[in-house]
């Protein structure tokens, strides 16, 4: 379909920059417009200030009026008016409506009108004027109708500028009309407080000279472009030509609950309200996770209505088996794991919840899951040829003043991952740990997930989980203290059960302390044994009122002893044997910045995380970081995150490509498969 816009620009030479570089700003905007998949993106074109775009106006005006000049003859002082036609392709005319519209409502407003009128007035007059012949004579060869096309590009407007002499007498054009786009008018504001170049002489042009399209703004899909790292071909990827890997790949995606958008609308003022739509939102989600096609994948903030009616339908399409966990309470988001059944089975699903009612340290509604995986293998494989693999789940509280009630969130998720994932033998199964943890690198609670240990006593509650905020000049901050919960809590200070940590010995009977002391008193105990040698003051005596008394006091050293399992946390100190490190560096060395996976209020920061089992490696003396090398569970390949100035360019998140305020982890890992 062909469309026709008819334009007159009457503008001084002035004002004709002015409306150059808003149409220049406008054409950028419709390119991008047209492959952008949101209708507003004012966004990104507020985050170009201070790039080259006014000089590129000023050199093409500049080159415009050098060649009208020297195309004319130098006794010509009125340029001929002309009439141009631009005519657009349909697959260009959505993309360029905006840069037209503006162009007719500056032709239709009631100025530009009576301008118009007595422009017509003045033309009829200079076509019977001797003294422009010239000009006349050129304006009935133009045809009713210019095409104007450039090959191998998007099609242009062709503009025809006016001189002072032209617009004298006329009532003011106001050049407002143009800015009627937010965008240009963000753009003229910026332009203003630029120095305005003086007025150019006026200058006869004969013909309108064509403008090639500016080149389009990098899209959202090049600016948000993240690579794919493949690590399976580094020296230190101890990988035997033998050995056969079950590959796999894992997701962790904070999808950003819809109504944590309604309920905090101030954190995305900078988005526009119809990509924080769900509507507009769930089809990218869904989207960017097919793409990435995972086998299993983990997600945050998933709400619950969303979840059962729309997400658990898609993803069992997707060949996905489903589970998921409401937080306690009032909230209604959760987490959810879901697998490949052709990739993976189930054997065993636990469920967490953080809340415990009476303890202030666990008194928050944020959940977790844990799924023991079978991996699937090709026919003639013996299932027991692989080892299962162990998924949790979690989303860890934010508010940055507690890291106490992380920190016990945390290691009650470990004491689960302990049990679900040993063995009989009393090793582990390989363990994949997903989710937001609320919490930056290098934090304390990042180095105890880590390094395995955590010494917290007396440290200020805000510093573990240190990069969120800083609480450092508050005079009355919260101190953790040791313990950090309470026994009847059941996990030690090693994050595991109470009942787990040490199994029964066969054929062995256990009795609690209180029980035996019960018999200590007893005729049976007061006998002396018939073999017993006879020594004075030492076996002749039997138990008294003051004996009783002293068993009594020396008996209760040994009741610490029987709970010696709490020393450390009395101490301060937990510790875990999970030996987990982290997917990703959190460093980006091309570009020398840390890694980001969220952006709060503009503030780039990396709060999202998966975590592998992986063999410790002996470090030297004094280093307090452990170094890890690949066990049976090998790192293969990771998607790429982004930094912070590159999420800026995109205006932060959300945004029209990316539906969260948060970024997507993928991972690829193999599990060794035995030869037997």
């Amino acid at each position: 379909m062909i469309g026709t816009v008819l334009c007159y620009v009457l503008l001084p030479a002035a004002r004709l920059l002015q409306a150059l570089r808003d149409a220049f700003f406008t054409y950028r905007k419709n390119v991008l417009l047209a492959k952008s998949p949101s209708t507003q993106i004012e966004g990104v074109f507020a985050a170009t200030r201070g790039r080259l775009v006014p000089e590129e106006q000023e050199a093409l005006l500049q080159q415009w009026l050098e060649e009208g000049v020297g195309n004319l003859p130098a006794s010509e002082s009125v340029p001929a008016v002309r009439r141009v036609s631009v005519s657009l392709t349909s697959d260009w005319l959505e993309g360029s409506e905006l840069l037209m519209t503006s162009l007719s409502d500056l032709n239709t407003s009631p100025e530009v009108t009576q301008c118009a009128d007595q422009q017509h007035s003045e033309l009829n007059a200079l076509a019977s004027s001797e003294l422009q012949d010239h000009a006349v004579s050129e304006l009935p060869r133009l045809p009713s109708e210019e095409t104007v096309t450039v090959a191998g590009s998007a099609p242009w407007a062709a503009v025809v500028p006016q001189t002072d002499h032209q617009t004298a007498g006329c009532a003011g054009i106001n050049v407002e009309v143009l800015n009627d786009d937010p965008a240009v008018l963000a753009w003229s504001l910026a332009c203003d407080a630029e120095t305005v170049p003086p007025v150019l002489p006026a200058q006869p042009i004969q013909d309108a000279v064509p403008f090639y399209p500016v080149p389009a703004e990098v899209p959202y899909h090049e600016i948000l472009w993240r690579d794919w790292e493949d690590l399976s071909v580094q020296p230190l990827k101890q990988v035997s030509k033998n050995t056969s890997l079950f590959e796999f790949r894992v997701m962790s995606y904070n999808i950003l609950a819809q109504d944590l958008v309604e309920q905090g609308l101030d954190l995305y003022v900078h988005c526009d309200p119809d990509i924080l739509n769900w509507n507009y939102r769930l089809p990218n989600l869904l989207q960017e996770i097919q793409h990435w096609d995972p086998d299993v994948l983990c997600l945050q903030e998933v709400q619950e209505n969303h979840y059962w009616e729309q997400l658990e339908p898609t993803f069992k399409e997707m060949g996905f088996a489903c589970f998921y966990k409401r937080r306690t309470g009032t909230k209604t988001d959760g987490c959810a794991v879901c697998y490949k059944h052709s990739r993976f089975q189930l054997i065993s699903l636990s469920p967490i919840e953080y809340f415990r009612p009476g303890l202030d340290v666990l008194n928050r509604d944020n959940v977790g899951l844990v799924l023991l995986l079978q991996p699937v293998l090709p026919e003639g494989l013996d299932v027991k040829a692989v080892s299962p693999l162990c998924v949790a789940n979690t989303h860890v509280l934010f508010n940055p003043r507690r890291g106490d009630i992380k920190l016990a969130q945390v290691a009650l998720l470990l004491a689960e991952i302990d049990k679900i994932a040993r063995t009989t033998e009393g090793s582990y199964c390989p363990v994949i740990l997903c989710g937001d943890l609320n919490s930056v690198p290098d934090s304390p609670l990042y180095k105890f997930i880590r390094n395995g240990e955590l010494s917290y006593h007396g440290m200020p509650a805000w510093k573990v989980v240190s990069g969120q905020e800083d609480f450092s000049q508050q005079l009355y901050s919260r101190k953790l203290l040791a313990p950090l919960w309470p026994s009847s809590l059941g996990v030690t200070d090693k994050c595991q059960y109470v009942t787990l940590c040490q199994p029964k010995k066969p054929g062995r009977r256990e009795y609690s302390r209180d029980f035996l002391l019960q018999f200590r008193f007893c005729d049976v105990a007061c006998e002396r044994p018939p073999q017993l040698v006879l020594l004075e003051g030492v076996t002749d005596a039997k138990p008294v009122a003051s004996a009783r008394e002293h068993s009594a006091v020396t008996a209760e050293p040994k009741r610490h002893n029987s709970l010696s399992f709490l020393g450390k946390q009395c101490s301060g100190v937990i510790q875990h044997g999970l030996n987990l490190t982290s997917v990703y560096s959190h460093f980006l060395p091309q570009r020398g910045r840390p890694e980001v996976t969220t952006m709060p209020m503009g503030l780039g920061a990396t709060v999202d995380y998966i975590f592998y089992s992986a063999e410790p490696v002996e470090s030297k003396a004094g280093e307090c970081r452990r170094l890890y090398k690949d066990g049976a569970l090998k790192l293969l390949g990771r998607l790429s995150l982004l930094s912070e100035d590159v999420l800026l360019m995109a205006n932060g998140l959300p945004n029209p490509f990316c539906s969260s305020d948060h970024l997507c982890l993928l991972a690829s890992f193999g599990l060794e498969i035995s030869s037997l």
